[in-house]
């Protein structure tokens, strides 16, 4: 009887302690925007120097701002011209004119700053986080880099105005955007060599997008107020989708009249630059690619994006929209409450001081 009872007192003891256990809160995640400035050419008006690091859950609050190098021979803050993210290396990357910098994301410091013969511009990471294509300077290159230690694993030539990049999904395939070029470059991401072209577009390449299964693209380019859309999986253009409502204009930025696109992360719809009316235009991302609506900003825009979870759309101008109601949530404010724009910015999520997962500065589909 009296083991019996101390059997029971075991068991219920077990059971208050499983529930203790239960109760306890999981350690919370927290999401925030990395925004990188000087990232609207090198105008110090926009947020001045550094990364700024907003709470997107508390209404994209200013947390704190992040001291980074990437400086002209003048001693000036240079263009930022890309920014990335390597998870197990718990890592943040930004490229100026000039240099590439790796920046640890627990402690706020500078691992190292490489000067880059060449240049940089937007470049991407691949998924395992141990690689990066990084483009020259819109010279006739990338070369590809180990994350950790920057140094360079090979160079891949032929283009001629090297620019905008983007690792896939499925870390197969890079892609690859020359702006003197009508055509997207498939890259085998193993081989370092380029598997097909995707094209010829109407007109030069500019920023583009891929989604999730990496089978269709959809571009920019010049002259285009509107976006062409790409196979690539025959490497063939299937459509070329123009503004209906809106007339070109000049641009003070990029030289064209769309420059960003953005697939939402479910790949409903696509959300497009207007640089010359300030304005984003929204529509479906099947076939007929119906024009669905606009929506005004407050300055012109010259890159888009998304959150993770897709809730809130980032416009370089600042203002972060709730991409279902359209309407202006918020706009980016620094330490000072100025108003902060960037072309370059990303979630990145903690749980702790740990990096768990980050977004992609291009918006690319997720659905796979």
């Amino acid at each position: 009887m009296k083991n019996a009872r101390l059997f029971l007192l075991f068991i219920g003891c077990s059971f208050l302690a499983s529930q203790v256990l239960q109760a306890q809160p999981k350690s919370a995640i927290k999401r925030y925007l990395y925004v990188a400035t000087p990232g609207i050419r090198d105008y110090l008006g926009y947020g001045g120097h550094g990364i700024l690091v907003f709470d997107i859950d508390k209404q994209h609050r200013f947390v704190k701002r992040i001291k980074t190098q990437g400086l002209h021979p003048n001693g000036k803050p240079s263009n930022v011209k890309g920014i990335a993210v390597s998870i197990p290396l718990q890592s943040i990357y930004v490229s100026t004119l000039e240099s590439l910098q790796r920046i640890d994301l627990t402690t706020d410091r500078i691992i190292w700053e490489l000067p880059m013969p060449g240049g940089c511009d937007r470049m991407s990471i691949s998924p395992d986080g141990k690689t990066m294509y990084l483009p020259s300077l819109e010279k006739d290159f990338w070369t590809v880099l180990d994350c950790e230690t920057g140094k360079m694993i090979q160079q891949i030539k032929g283009f001629k105005r090297a620019h905008n990049t983007l690792y896939g999904l499925s870390g197969k395939y890079v892609y690859l955007a020359d702006i003197a070029n009508p055509w997207l470059y498939q890259v085998d991401a193993q081989k370092h060599s380029i598997l097909q072209k995707v094209g010829p577009f109407s007109n030069f390449v500019r920023p583009f997008t891929v989604n999730g299964k990496e089978n269709r693209a959809f571009v920019t380019v010049d002259s285009l107020l509107g976006f062409e859309v790409g196979d690539i999986s025959t490497g063939k253009q299937l459509a070329s989708i123009s503004v209906e409502g809106w007339n070109k204009g000049p641009v003070r930025r990029h030289g064209n009249p769309s420059h960003g696109i953005a697939l939402t992360p479910d790949e409903r719809e696509i959300w497009l630059c207007d640089g010359f009316n300030m304005r984003l235009h929204v529509f479906q991302a099947n076939p007929p690619y119906q024009q669905l609506t606009s929506i005004t900003l407050k300055d012109m825009p010259g890159w888009i994006s998304f959150s993770l979870d897709g809730k809130y759309a980032y416009p370089s101008s600042g203002e972060v929209i709730d991409p279902v109601s359209r309407k202006i949530l918020f706009h980016l404010e620094d330490e000072q409450h100025n108003a902060v724009s960037s072309e370059k910015l990303l979630e990145i999520d903690f749980r702790g001081s740990k990096a768990i997962r980050a977004s992609d500065q291009f918006g690319n589909g997720k659905v796979r």
